[in-house]
């Protein structure tokens, strides 16, 4: 049998679907993918093996709505314009909106804010994402969402927060941001007398005891490495100040990524029970 008479078997016979970060990682084999690409130096014809992947936590389940990203101030308009690419609409009474109408579930990512002009005063914060039936509008439990759906719906989330937030500059985009986050990084591990991260690129490398970490030095998004986003709630605006690190630096966005990187270099000390289920599984 031919290999052209083999595939067109399968076609026939066979369902394929392309696999998700989720399958991979479910089965446990997601690193050895990830190894085994890096390593063959193969180059994927769109972003599938190395694709973010944002997992549900243990207290987010039995709730309707996720405040993982809460407090994160962002720009209505900028945010709007990046996501209408990723099919979300902005609906005057419920916020931004998006579809899944396969399953019946709406995604809405919840501000006090006007998603239709710019915040003349203070930028707003991001409240809490939510699920809710197409049908009835009745909330959906985060755990009957489907796994790669949730997945996808933060992962949009996190590009709002990354693109569209508050600062003056943008950190994606800015090199002199991440260039002045990284010397930051670098003059404050000495302080703490840290020898287990490094700085590379837009990113602050640590090798934990329960694992090793990157943390973003433009939207401070924490990846546990094999793994999936480690969700680390910020310090929210009307809070900063209460936090002391030992360098001058206004910009609350700084305060908040050095503050993990200390955080996760050291995480044999971490005792909050919701981030050592992320950490530890």
């Amino acid at each position: 049998m031919s290999c052209g008479s083999c595939a067109e078997e399968m076609k026939k016979t066979r369902l394929v679907t392309v696999a998700h970060p989720y399958d991979m990682y479910f089965d446990g084999h997601w690193e050895w993918y990830q190894r085994y690409l890096f390593d063959k130096g193969l180059v994927q014809p769109f972003k599938q093996v190395f694709r973010e992947l944002y997992v549900k936590t243990d207290e987010e389940l039995e709730m309707c709505d996720t405040r993982r990203y809460s407090g994160n101030q962002i720009q209505p308009t900028k945010t709007v314009a990046c996501l209408k690419t990723r099919r979300w609409v902005a609906d005057i009474e419920n916020g931004l909106q998006k579809v899944y109408y396969k399953e019946n579930i709406v995604a809405t990512i919840y501000a006090m804010a006007d998603w239709f002009t710019p915040a003349d005063i203070e930028a707003p914060t991001l409240e809490w994402v939510a699920f809710y039936d197409r049908k009835t509008g009745k909330p959906i439990k985060i755990k009957n969402i489907p796994d790669i759906i949730f997945s996808e719906v933060m992962r949009d989330v996190d590009l709002a927060v990354s693109v569209a937030h508050a600062g003056g500059v943008d950190p994606e985009t800015s090199h002199s941001t991440i260039e002045m986050r990284a010397a930051l990084v670098e003059f404050t591990l000495p302080l703490f007398k840290l020898k287990n991260v490094a700085v590379e690129k837009n990113h602050a490398h640590i090798k934990g005891k329960y694992g090793d970490y990157s943390v973003h030095l433009g939207s401070g998004v924490v990846h546990k490495l094999g793994g999936t986003m480690i969700s680390i709630l910020p310090v929210h605006s009307q809070h900063r100040g209460k936090l002391f690190l030992p360098f001058a630096d206004d910009d609350p966005k700084t305060a908040e990524i050095i503050t993990k990187i200390l955080f996760l270099a050291e995480d044999v000390k971490i005792k909050d029970p919701s981030i050592l289920e992320q950490i530890r599984s």
